[in-house]
């Protein structure tokens, strides 16, 4: 009966600490839906002004969403020489484009 005990609190440890990953992981990465938003504007190509977390601006035309060498996700922006931004350093996206199918999102 004990050697059982052992067994289930050693699986609901092991449940924890797995389900504490995944939650790490997830604040690493934004959500489906905002991501579908960045591949959007990089397959038409739009020009978009990128407000990020720290205030700053950037405008240029979304190319592609790339794994940066320490596995973040970056969107390539053109502006006269391509930047990597951290998607999770974004707050907002306004694109420029006009006629998009979108016009905004918030991060």
């Amino acid at each position: 009966m004990l050697f059982i005990l052992q067994c289930q609190l050693y699986i609901i440890c092991l449940a924890i600490s797995l389900l504490k990953e995944s939650i790490i992981v997830d604040k690493n990465v934004i959500s489906c839906e905002l991501h579908d938003f960045v591949e959007v504007a990089c397959m038409y190509g739009y020009q978009v002004k990128l407000i990020l977390k720290n205030e700053q601006t950037i405008e240029g035309k979304a190319v592609d969403i790339v794994q940066s060498a320490d596995k973040r996700e970056c969107l390539v922006l053109d502006s006269g020489s391509k930047q990597q931004i951290d998607l999770m350093e974004l707050s907002k996206m306004q694109v420029l484009t006009p006629n998009a199918k979108f016009t905004e999102v918030v991060f």
